[in-house]
């Protein structure tokens, strides 16, 4: 019996192609030990988390692990320590494994990345990427089309990150890697914060007010 395919299977390596062309952009090697737009971050820092995403993509979909399954992305997110935690301070952030990526240079970053997309497009291509994909940090697993929807996530939300901290367009996403993001985001932002807010941020400038996701 062949493989089930997602529509994400398509859609995560045009996501990953396009985080790394901006990975790739001359600004971004040019200003790789400045601040980046997040807090205690360097702009290599953010460009090493920013091709991660890929490289932990090519690692894991051919990964079994005896882990239990959630139901959701959503699910993924509202477990997630991290979403609760609030910003890391400092010396968290320069101990972490994104500045240890960076001190190994952009050239490395390029490398490892490249590599990587062309893992995925394989396994996915293939049809030998798993259907139950582990996510080892956290303690659990998600479905195949659940994991890349959490990678693509980081990469549209990261890429904007990206461009904002070097000064360039952040790059347009098509739909199909676009939607499934604001998506989730959408959700997301209405279980945190209820459909009043989310309906009044979007429609009546008067009363915004902050509907972050995360």
């Amino acid at each position: 019996m062949s493989r089930p395919v997602d529509s994400l299977d398509s859609a995560f390596p045009v996501a990953a192609s396009i985080a790394l062309d901006l990975i790739r952009h001359p600004e971004v090697a040019a200003r790789w030990s400045r601040p980046s737009a997040l807090p205690h971050l360097s702009v290599g820092g953010l460009a090493c988390h920013l091709g991660r995403q890929a490289i932990r993509a090519a690692e894991l979909l051919s990964t079994s692990a005896d882990l239990p399954v959630l139901d959701s992305a959503d699910s993924h997110y509202e477990r997630a320590a991290w979403v609760t935690e609030g910003t890391p301070d400092e010396d968290a952030v320069a101990e972490g494994p994104d500045e240890a990526d960076a001190r190994r240079g952009p050239d490395d970053l390029h490398a490892r990345c490249g590599e990587a997309l062309a893992q995925v497009h394989d396994l996915l291509a293939r049809g030998t990427a798993l259907d139950v994909v582990p996510i080892p940090w956290q303690g659990w697993s998600l479905r195949r089309a659940d994991f890349l929807l959490t990678r693509q996530l980081e990469i549209v939300v990261h890429s904007d990150d990206l461009a904002v901290s070097v000064g360039v367009p952040t790059p347009v996403f098509p739909p199909e890697v676009f939607d499934p993001v604001r998506d989730l985001l959408v959700r997301l932002a209405v279980r945190r914060h209820g459909q009043s807010a989310l309906i009044g941020a979007l429609s009546r400038s008067e009363r915004a007010r902050d509907i972050a996701a995360f």
